[in-house]
């Protein structure tokens, strides 16, 4: 049964991920994909959730998607419990998803049992589709055509919502979408979205 645990900022939701492990955080390997922050000098998202994971004691390996062959990331990410795909440029995690054949990989992993946790960008990826984040990340830095994602959900989150600075483009993008027939799910910073099998379902954190 496929289990995913889909965040805007995991470090503000990281209790609500507790009820959902199997093991002891100090018992699971954790592989962290920090790919989607290449593109950002000044990442405080991308640190604040490695400390979060760090603090919780995970055994945590860095596995960097970007140049890796198909091959390779299957020997990286052999007997991995827990996948967490990091916040940054949901476009340029997509293209690098692509080039190393992640795309593929992820999907087959976590249909088999692999915890598979993303954190705004990593939660986008796990959608149908990215292009509703086309107003958030800079579509220019890459190459890519095809904006297929993981497909682990049927809704589009967008990630962040609430925050004023976006007010009017979350507006824009939900109307856009939601004319296309699709069901876009606003995710507030403090708010995940988590997966098991079929059943999907929105929790709160108390703090933030």
């Amino acid at each position: 049964m496929k289990t995913l645990f889909l965040a805007s900022y995991f470090a503000f939701v990281s209790d609500l991920l507790l009820p959902l492990l199997p093991k002891k955080p100090n018992e699971l390997r954790l592989a962290f994909i920090p790919t989607a922050a290449d593109p950002y000098k000044i990442k405080p998202w991308f640190y604040g959730d490695k400390m979060k994971l760090k603090l919780m004691g995970f055994n945590m390996i860095d596995v960097d998607i970007k140049n890796k062959t198909k091959e390779q990331l299957i020997t990286l990410l052999k007997d991995i419990d827990v996948i967490f795909v990091s916040g940054g440029n949901t476009y340029y995690l997509l293209e690098k998803a692509q080039e190393s054949g992640f795309l593929e990989i992820g999907r087959e992993l976590v249909e088999g049992g692999v915890l598979y946790i993303g954190s705004s960008a990593g939660s986008a990826l796990a959608c149908p589709t990215i292009e509703h984040i086309e107003d958030f990340d800079d579509k220019s830095i890459t190459c890519i055509t095809d904006f297929k994602g993981l497909g682990f959900t049927r809704k589009l989150i967008l990630p962040h919502f609430g925050e004023e600075k976006y007010k009017s483009k979350f507006e824009n993008i939900i109307e856009r979408w939601i004319s296309k027939k699709y069901e876009v799910l606003p995710l507030r910073n403090n708010q995940a979205l988590v997966i098991q099998g079929d059943k999907e379902e929105v929790f709160t954190a108390n703090s933030h």
